[in-house]
């Protein structure tokens, strides 16, 4: 391995491994928000199921002043029966009467259906509730879980931090900023392995001298095609031996991907 890249490979790891607790950590928030979703249903059934309740209540208790209206209505009416003359005053108080006695029953029958409703509605909270009080343990235990698991990476994540900080001092600083500048502009690794003559990066076979080159490890050599730098994990070659990939390269065109 090329010793001027060696620090350099392990602060990628480092990088990558950074990264990985960032966007682990940048997810917590999210499943946080999907796991409190059913508590919120649960919410606002119980919400809307009250509110129903109290407008139905309100209806029932107008109706049944209406009833109570309406029922004194009917007892002067009867009292007025003693004093009608002619038969045609008695026919017409007759019907005045089946008219407000199907009056009644329309408000009877109004009240009774309020009192279904309110029944059914008031069902439905306590089933919302028991699902509310359930999806609430549920949410709290997820959460907690949850907490856990970002303190743990954000303990992690300083402590790498640091460890980044102190590596990056051991790199030069010329190869430390080409090197931020390829991970900025590539958003994922600076440097790629050559494994089997192809540079893991791109996936595309390299040209047995430029392996060659990297296998000497005696300056830092790009990928022609992604630009990566390169490295090769082993003693570095010597100019008296030659590197088998050279003879592996021979059944591939350049720049072939594999």
């Amino acid at each position: 391995m090329n010793l001027q890249l060696s620090p350099l490979i392990e602060l990628q790891k480092l990088d990558l491994r950074i990264a990985d607790l960032k966007e682990q950590r940048r997810k917590i928030p999210e499943r946080l928000e999907l796991n409190e979703a059913p508590l919120r249903d649960a919410r606002r059934v119980v919400q809307e199921a009250s509110a129903s309740v109290e407008v139905l209540i309100k209806e029932r208790r107008s109706s049944e002043k209406d009833l109570e209206a309406h029922e004194d209505r009917i007892g002067k009416m009867k009292d007025r029966a003693a004093q009608l003359k002619t038969n045609q005053e008695y026919q017409a108080h007759l019907f005045e009467v089946e008219l407000a006695n199907k009056k009644r029953g329309e408000i009877e029958e109004k009240i009774l259906l309020a009192m279904e409703q309110i029944e059914q509605t008031q069902r439905t909270i306590a089933t919302a509730q028991a699902q509310l009080k359930e999806s609430e343990a549920l949410f709290v235990k997820e959460k907690a879980i949850l907490d856990e698991k970002d303190h743990v990476l954000a303990a992690e994540l300083a402590e790498l931090e640091v460890q980044q900080t102190q590596l990056s001092a051991r790199v030069e600083k010329g190869l430390l900023a080409r090197y931020n500048k390829l991970k900025s502009t590539r958003k994922d690794q600076a440097l790629a392995q050559i494994k089997e003559g192809i540079c893991v990066g791109c996936r595309l076979q390299l040209p047995p001298q430029l392996i060659s080159q990297v296998k000497r490890g005696d300056d830092v050599y790009t990928c022609p095609y992604c630009y990566r730098m390169l490295y090769w994990e082993g003693e570095p070659v010597s100019e008296g031996k030659r590197p088998q990939v050279q003879d592996q390269a021979k059944d591939f065109e350049l720049g072939e991907s594999v």
